[in-house]
């Protein structure tokens, strides 16, 4: 039996609560052993709520629990999460692993001494959107990623690059085989001590780029990606908020028979990219909008956690890959930081 513990539950760590019961109730190998926050009203309200146990302290979390749920603030990450490695319980750590490549060298080697596992909460890997569309995307050549919020207090230890930008480094660095060559970066502070905008350029040794723009200062929220890939030739958009995804493939035209409806509606979509037709040299362009999962992200998440302890499946996002995505978000911001610092003499 895996009992699990969830240690912060502010809205995430709630969220991650209430998914949790779900899925104890659905199956008979996992419970919730309790939950833990520093603040006493929240989790003497939380526990209230959701009728589960309370913990008085990281002590007896630590001595219940063989897997834990990690969801507070970031900069609490590493403390947290040392002790319950050296004891050998697993964890999954909401997203970025830790604040520094340091810290998070620290909590991999203990993983791997104390035979623990970590998986990482890079949400949009399990997006509805990138797992309709992923099957039809061709070897990236050029990415452009946007992911615009709100501003949120709750969040503000941290700059942009590590609350909203690493989602898209991190699925960018899944997609890309190829390591990172140069990084060029711009951005500002705005509402808070930390950087609130920002935007950069990663360019890779096989040759391929990504741009990635984040922002918290946004009346809208926007959580798009575009793909432009080569075997086969395509354009894919996928919008990671509706779970939207739409792909363009250049493909031979089919010969000697009547078009049909469905392809007269995709010529029409075609026709929106303009003369385009009239390029391909005798091909034609297929349109596909592939229909996406019905899934809850946060729930599969959960769900491939326990099965890498139960069942030895594999780590979705595993702790080298959040390093990755951590490694690539700070040299953005030592990119920005320079700039910034020139520009200030």
């Amino acid at each position: 039996m895996l009992s699990i513990g969830i240690i912060g539950v502010g809205k995430l760590g709630e969220l991650h609560l209430k998914l949790l019961k779900e899925l104890s109730a659905e199956r008979g190998d996992i419970s919730i052993a309790g939950i833990y926050d520093q603040s006493t009203a929240r989790l003497q309200d939380i526990s209230a709520r959701y009728k589960v146990r309370a913990f008085d302290s990281l002590d007896s979390a630590k001595a219940t629990c063989n897997a834990v749920i990690l969801a507070t603030t970031t900069r609490a990450h590493y403390d947290i999460a040392k002790p319950l490695l050296e004891r050998g319980i697993h964890l999954f750590i909401e997203k970025p692993i830790t604040a520094t490549i340091a810290q998070a060298d620290e909590l991999i080697a203990l993983e791997k001494q104390y035979g623990a596992k970590i998986q990482v909460g890079h949400i949009e890997r399990f997006n509805p959107a990138l797992v309709a569309a992923e099957p039809y995307l061709g070897e990236p050549v050029f990415i452009a990623a946007e992911r615009l919020s709100g501003f949120s207090k709750r969040v503000t230890d941290v700059s942009v690059v590590l609350d909203l930008m690493i989602h898209d480094i991190d699925l960018i660095l899944s997609l890309v085989k190829s390591d990172v060559r140069s990084v060029a970066a711009s951005g500002a502070s705005v509402f808070s001590n930390e950087l609130d905008i920002a935007n950069a350029r990663l360019e890779f040794e096989n040759g391929t780029v990504a741009t990635v723009t984040a922002s918290r200062i946004s009346r809208s929220k926007v959580r798009k990606m575009r793909f432009f890939c080569q075997n086969p030739n395509s354009y894919a958009s996928l919008d990671l908020s509706s779970g939207k995804s739409e792909i363009f493939r250049i493909v031979d035209a089919p010969s000697g028979r009547k078009a049909t409806l469905k392809e007269f509606a995709m010529q029409k979509i075609v026709s929106l990219f303009g003369d385009i037709q009239d390029a391909l040299n005798g091909k034609t362009i297929e349109y596909l909008s592939p229909e996406p999962p019905k899934l809850n992200a946060l729930k599969e998440e959960q769900t491939c956690f326990i099965e890498s302890i139960l069942n030895g499946k594999p780590i979705r996002v595993d702790s080298q890959a959040a390093r990755r995505a951590l490694f690539v978000a700070e040299r953005i911001t030592e990119e920005i930081k320079t700039a910034l610092a020139r520009h200030t003499r």
